[in-house]
């Protein structure tokens, strides 16, 4: 039982990467005898990798094709994000009362470093080191199975490669300022609601813009 399902783990950890990284894109099709071959076993693990990606909306089945990688259509998108904006509120509260000094210095820095790239309109940098400052607060954060909730959702959403500050550079400006109000809050660390709901309106501003644009 324990090497079916560590054969099951290295499937899942195959296919899950390459979705993740953008080797399978979607609409591309499974196939289970090559990831057999690849990983070394039987079909079951295969399939039972397959179908616990497929709880969690990497992949789904289409008849007469079988599994393929799923894509992220517009109404699915603004789901994620507004979840996202739930869980990353809470966490974002959550991280308050373990945040340190330097932690709250290290945030200066890397808005600092998102206003400098906004000079020069480099959106790609900009985009890099706004999950970089939430990553950095999640990382105070002692509830795991929240963080890891809310980097699957992420992942999913990087499938896709839907870059908010690519698709949206308008809100860019307003999303930096919202960084230093979520900064000014953090280093105070009196009115954790207040964090919750600043963080969790910060990822719906997003979604916000999102529809705007459509």
């Amino acid at each position: 039982m324990r090497k079916k399902t560590n054969k099951r783990q290295i499937a899942y950890d195959v296919i899950r990467s390459r979705i993740v990284d953008g080797v399978y894109v979607p609409g591309q099709r499974i196939i289970i005898d090559q990831i057999a071959k690849e990983v070394g076993s039987s079909h079951i693990p295969v399939r039972e990798a397959i179908h616990q990606l497929e709880s969690e909306q990497f992949i789904e089945y289409k008849p007469n094709v079988g599994a393929i990688i799923r894509g992220i259509n517009d109404d699915l998108y603004k789901e994620t994000l507004h979840v996202l904006a739930l869980l990353e509120g809470y966490a974002t509260a959550l991280s308050c009362n373990y945040m340190t000094h330097d932690g709250i210095e290290k945030l200066k820095e890397y808005n600092q470093e998102m206003k400098e790239s906004l000079t020069s309109f480099d959106l790609e940098k900009i985009g890099q080191l706004n999950r970089q400052f939430h990553n950095y607060i999640y990382s105070f954060c002692p509830n795991k199975l929240l963080l890891s909730n809310i980097q699957q959702l992420l992942e999913r959403l990087d499938t896709v490669r839907k870059s908010e500050f690519t698709f949206y550079p308008k809100r860019t400006p307003k999303s930096i300022q919202e960084h230093d109000q979520l900064i000014e809050l953090l280093s105070e660390g009196k009115d954790l609601q207040k964090i919750e709901a600043t963080a969790r309106q910060h990822k719906l501003n997003t979604l916000q813009a999102f529809i705007d644009q459509e």
